[in-house]
């Protein structure tokens, strides 16, 4: 009986050095490879993965790249210090909490912003802003480093009708930050939903968060409301896949 074509197994058609550091990557993410412990030598893994020297080499190189492990030819190639972060999603909605996680963790946290302006939105969000194709909102783009090394890209927009005639628009940082600045202006923040889902990054957030291989990137959409329905702001917050772990919680 010939088997559905729906019910057989896709071809990973990834070439082999890639699937090797996938394969990797997952031992290293999951705790099978705890930092500190060394690879498999390179007589192992040409025999786990029938490969090459030279393939295995370029599969670590990847790794390397990503600074998941440390080493050089001819020795022991080492599973770095886990730089993967655990984030509570519901946990960083207050100001100022990211800069308190990185704190527990003896790390420095800081924003850079990158853009102000009025632009049309992609399309989720001028949908969650009830928007028209050409509908405009401002943009406030930051980027967030911790120990000086990108770990978000966020791209926060505003209702043009509360943005104006605020520092929103102001090229600059808001003292307080903008939550602070929504409640001043009679807005504050009250309810928030997240979107979450892993895309290749694009262009700009591959630069931007210095991402070295084309592992996916955690999206999220965060759409925030205030008293009434429409929202205030909704936030488009992009993270590196393989350094970051979303925990979240729930009461029976």
């Amino acid at each position: 009986m010939t088997v559905p074509q729906a019910e057989t197994e896709a071809v990973d058609r990834r070439s082999l050095h890639e699937r090797i550091a996938a394969d990797l990557r997952d031992d290293i993410m999951s705790g099978e490879l705890a930092p500190g412990a060394n690879l498999p030598s390179t007589a192992r893994l040409k025999e786990r993965f029938d490969a090459s020297n030279a393939t295995v080499q370029k599969a670590l190189q990847l790794l390397k790249e990503e600074s998941l492990v440390v080493g050089r030819a001819g020795a022991a190639v080492t599973v770095r210090e886990h730089r993967q972060r655990r984030v509570r999603p519901a946990a960083l909605t207050a100001p100022g909490r990211w800069l308190t996680e990185a704190a527990k963790h003896g790390t420095h946290a800081r924003s850079a912003l990158r853009e102000v302006a009025e632009v049309i939105p992609p399309a989720d969000v001028r949908a969650a802003f009830g928007l028209p194709a050409d509908g405009t909102a401002l943009l406030r783009a930051q980027l967030l480093l911790i120990d000086d090394e990108p770990a978000e890209l966020a791209h926060c927009y505003y209702p043009l009708d509360i943005a104006r005639g605020t520092a929103l628009m102001e090229r600059r940082r808001i003292k307080g930050g903008a939550t602070a600045l929504l409640t001043e202006v009679g807005h504050p923040p009250r309810h928030s939903v997240d979107r979450v889902s892993a895309r290749i990054p694009t262009q700009e957030q591959y630069q931007a968060l210095r991402l070295t291989s084309s592992t996916p990137v955690l999206r999220t959409l965060r759409v925030v409301h205030s008293d009434g329905e429409a929202p205030v702001e909704v936030t488009v917050m992009v993270k590196a896949g393989h350094l970051y772990e979303l925990q979240y919680e729930f009461d029976a």
